[in-house]
């Protein structure tokens, strides 16, 4: 419990609201105005995290199951196996006025090979 109640340290005891520090002698709500001794929370350290599923919850944002891509086909010799036909995609890799980068992938033997 006592690494809960130091957490505590950083937030408002009226309201809740993440404390600001606008000077050496206090800390301040920026919501309730309420003043707090800076002494009270010198020295002590928070962390946390953050995933980024909450931080869509947190904005609103609908989440979006990952949909596989129909990868288009092409008739490119496959290096490893000679076979006629690949998957591929692109990707732009560098710099805009540069041209994409192709990736292909055999669809016989799964090899993958790529062009600039």
């Amino acid at each position: 419990m006592a690494y809960y109640s130091s957490r505590l340290d950083f937030f408002c005891h009226l309201c809740g609201t993440t404390l600001i520090v606008p000077s050496r002698e206090y800390a301040q709500c920026p919501l309730c105005k309420s003043l707090r001794d800076i002494q009270d929370i010198r020295d002590k350290e928070i962390s946390y995290t953050i995933t980024a599923e909450e931080i869509r919850r947190e904005l609103g944002m609908e989440i979006i199951e990952e949909q596989k891509v129909q990868l288009s086909k092409v008739n490119k010799k496959c290096e490893k196996c000679g076979h006629d036909e690949a998957n591929f995609y692109t990707r732009q890799m560098r710099s805009a006025d540069e041209g994409q980068t192709t990736f292909y992938t055999c669809t016989r033997c799964g090899h993958q090979s790529q062009e600039n």
